[in-house]
């Protein structure tokens, strides 16, 4: 191979030239072309980039590819997707030739499957998670196509500011080819829609914090306290909202609508929650949701929560590899011998961090089994009910030792159990048991009807 030449020649005691960063420069079959073919655009030629070089790199290295492969011929094409609802850029790098052909696809993104059909094998391909979901995806996969999905928060961004469809997917067939992307996960369409309906309970539970905090605030500038007895939104201060009377027109009715927006989320809120309890039992993570109630501060919402998020527990071979995936691990700024560590990254789903840092709070309290926690582990594994004691035992130690004996903040101690507890919950999923697995039979917690 050219390459191989060149560096025989430079063995050889001959100094090559030097490119403009500072590498040999590719022979012409290597470099990148902008050609007229197939995809049909303008014909273009352009110096070497850097891109294509990586590409040479990445196909003589030894190191398998993000996609799950091995070593692949010389002929693969790598090819970038940049999906939209409406229009779609597709960019083909043909590494056996180093010509890249771009083609701008008017449609919806399902249109581009004919395009994805048309390109010769051996071929990979990906695009950027967003809002057009994981439909091509499937439709791909369903048809034999290798058509993986990015995770964009970790994609390198260009350092020149311009950002182009065509630049994108060029970009991305590039990075692909380096093997420089984080590949995600794509759930089956159950999940997915079980994950829908789990963010659509916390939209509405985000939406009814603002609601009362509008209400709160209404309030508060009209000088009118809530002084008790009890705490706010509660019966008691339900009623004592409603009693309340202004002389003006205005601000009566400001209230009464705020009063009602609030109410309407309260019904939506214990509707969308009975829905959840019954799919606790048939949802493909039926099982798992059983598993994880039998945990302090873990019940149905909290564990469907988790299911719906996380997707596969076993496909996170340490527990350590799904703290980093939720976000719950501190960052790091090592040069030398000098290391510092930083707040938590926050990377990954929000909901399930904080579900977790919300289940850690229970932890304060000494270890115990009540009627509750009794209830969600009857029929369990032995097996499963060790795992869920020894968290009690290990976190509330870690909490009296962090709070107490160290005098850390409260949310620092939170952060530290929750990014815990995250490794009991995976032990727990992934735990394999000799008896079998229970009925899932989820219990939904009785509260006031304008509860939190």
């Amino acid at each position: 191979m050219a390459v191989q030449a060149a560096a025989g020649a430079t063995a050889g005691g001959a100094t090559p030239e030097r490119g403009r960063i500072g590498r040999p420069p590719l022979p012409r079959s290597l470099q990148t072309i902008w050609r007229t073919g197939r995809l049909g655009i303008e014909a273009k030629s352009v110096p070497p980039r850097r891109g294509v070089m990586f590409a040479v790199e990445a196909a003589t290295s030894t190191r398998a590819h993000n996609t799950g492969g091995t070593d692949m011929p010389d002929g693969i094409r790598w090819v970038g997707l940049d999906v939209h609802a409406r229009e779609s850029t597709i960019a083909v790098f043909d590494q056996a030739t180093g010509e890249v052909a771009t083609k701008r696809v008017v449609g919806r993104p399902h249109e581009l499957l004919p395009l994805l059909r048309a390109v010769e094998r051996p071929a990979r391909m990906v695009y950027e998670a967003g809002p057009t979901g994981y439909g091509l995806a499937r439709r791909a996969l369903a048809e034999g196509i290798e058509l993986g999905v990015c995770a964009p928060s970790k994609t390198e961004r260009p350092a020149d500011r311009v950002k182009t469809d065509k630049r994108d997917a060029v970009r991305l067939a590039r990075l692909l080819a380096a093997g420089e992307l984080v590949l995600v996960t794509i759930p089956s369409l159950e999940r997915e829609q079980l994950r829908d309906l789990v963010r659509c309970r916390e939209d509405i539970r985000c939406d009814l914090v603002r609601a009362r905090h509008r209400i709160g605030n209404f309030l508060l500038r009209r000088e009118i306290y809530w002084e008790g007895p009890g705490e706010a939104w509660t019966r008691k201060h339900r009623s004592w909202l409603t009693s309340i009377r202004f002389s003006d027109l205005a601000s009566q009715a400001t209230l009464a609508d705020y009063l009602h927006a609030h109410d309407v989320l309260i019904a939506r809120r214990d509707q969308v929650e009975a829905d959840l309890a019954k799919l606790a039992t048939s949802a493909p993570c039926a099982h798992t949701v059983a598993r994880l109630r039998c945990l302090r501060g873990i019940d149905t919402l909290s564990a469907l929560g988790l299911c719906a998020e996380i997707g596969e527990w076993g496909r996170f071979d340490h527990p350590d590899q799904l703290s980093a995936y939720l976000g719950i691990v501190p960052c790091e700024h090592t040069t030398g011998s000098q290391r510092r560590l930083g707040s938590i990254t926050k990377a990954g789903s929000t909901h399930a961090r904080r579900l977790l840092i919300e289940a850690a709070y229970h932890y304060r309290r000494g270890p115990g089994v009540g009627q509750a926690l009794e209830l969600r582990q009857r029929g369990h594994a032995p097996e499963i009910i060790n795992i869920s004691w020894k968290a009690q035992r290990r976190l509330n130690a870690r909490w009296r030792q962090l709070k107490d004996a160290r005098r850390k903040p409260g949310g620092i101690v939170a952060v530290a159990v929750a990014r815990e507890l995250a490794a009991y919950c995976w032990e727990i999923a992934t735990c394999p048991t000799t008896s079998p697995e229970p009925t899932p039979t989820p219990t939904t917690r009785k509260r006031l009807s304008n509860s939190r």
